[in-house]
């Protein structure tokens, strides 16, 4: 198991900026911090049945986090949007559905979150072996020319059948065909609920007017944390968000005689700052102040993955949030160079010493 120590070395120049942040400006007392009771004492006031309470705590109460507040889920669904030739040529292995389920499990993770086919394939195996969350829509960039869309794959119907604990799906908030997507998977996750499973979100931006002046505001904290809050407001139990970059979306998409949204100056000068930790407080604020959890995404795998894995988790405990979802920083890697990069990201939130700033 990593230590304190360990986690100082791989963050190497980041250790003392993010373990050392201790002056959010919104401070801990008043977000909801991930603990071993959070389900229990959130979730017992909501409209949340039993049934779906009893999902959750399945998520929350299985591999090596078990029981602390925490998860960590292997998410591989990148073979229907990057096209599977992309995501798997790396390591051709996972191809095969059954290796994806055996990385989660022997890396002791929370959940596995798939397509229905990878997931319908091995689930009379591993479905009582590990939870299941079915991811029920996807982006298919085989259409031409591409387009930011998301179609509905699975019935939630089909995810129960096979005993999944949750369904995910993905909102591309900013989309032309964004309303479509939020009534479609409003209904998806009313259903679900119905049916007793649990409701995670990937709540993503996508607009090429985000991107202004050659600056990207896919990830500006503003912006992403709006999109949480419309998440949580669908119905989602847990939020997975990409981790946040920058700021100031909606004051850059307001520049010249543009017109965009509603926002005020106090959400850049009292409610969050530049400090990375800050930026993703901000995110966990508009899941009703960490009553619903937020996941941050891994990220594509890229040069240093251990040490970018590592530092995302950090970032995301110290604000409040409630895990992450790491799957291409993995899966792209051999069997036990995927299992350590897990491992490494779990003894983050099992480390006490790592402390909510």
């Amino acid at each position: 198991m990593n230590t304190y120590s360990d986690i100082q070395s791989t963050l190497g120049n980041d250790a003392e900026s993010l373990l050392g942040f201790s002056s959010p400006k919104i401070p801990k007392e008043k977000i909801h911090v991930p603990s071993d009771t959070h389900i229990d004492d959130v979730f017992s006031m909501s409209n949340r049945s039993s049934d779906v309470q009893n999902n959750l705590k399945r998520l929350f109460s299985h591999g090596r986090l078990s029981n602390t507040g925490y998860v960590s889920i292997l998410p591989v669904d990148q073979g229907i949007e990057h096209s599977a030739g992309a995501s798997f040529s790396k390591n051709i292995d996972y191809f095969d559905p059954e290796k994806i389920v055996t990385l989660a499990v022997e890396a002791g993770c929370s959940g596995v979150a798939s397509t229905l086919g990878v997931l319908g394939m091995v689930s009379s195996k591993y479905a009582s072996d590990i939870p299941f969350i079915v991811k029920i829509n996807h982006n298919d960039l085989l259409r031409y020319p591409n387009s930011y869309d998301q179609t509905m794959f699975a019935s939630v119907q089909q995810a129960a059948d096979m005993g999944a604990c949750a369904v995910g799906a993905t909102i591309y908030f900013g989309s032309v065909d964004s309303k479509r997507q939020i009534q479609e998977v409003s209904a998806a996750f009313s259903k679900a609920h119905e049916l007793g499973l649990a409701t995670i979100l990937w709540c993503y931006l996508r607009n090429n007017a985000f991107k202004i002046d050659g600056k990207d505001y896919h990830g500006s904290t503003d912006l992403t944390g709006q999109a949480n809050h419309l998440g949580v407001t669908l119905g989602a139990d847990i939020i997975k968000q990409k981790l946040p970059t920058v700021n100031g979306g909606y004051k850059a998409l307001n520049e010249g005689n543009a017109t965009f949204g509603k926002y005020d100056e106090r959400m850049y000068s009292e409610l969050s700052s530049d400090h990375p930790i800050d930026l993703c407080r901000y995110q966990v604020a508009n899941c009703y102040m960490g009553r619903i959890g937020l996941i941050n995404s891994g990220g594509a795998s890229g040069d240093n993955d251990m040490h970018a894995a590592v530092k995302t988790a950090v970032i995301n405990k110290r604000a409040g949030g409630s895990g992450l979802i790491l799957g291409r920083k993995a899966f792209q890697k051999p069997l036990e160079e995927g299992i350590a990069i897990l491992n490494a990201v779990q003894d983050v939130y099992l480390c006490n010493e790592v402390t909510v700033a």
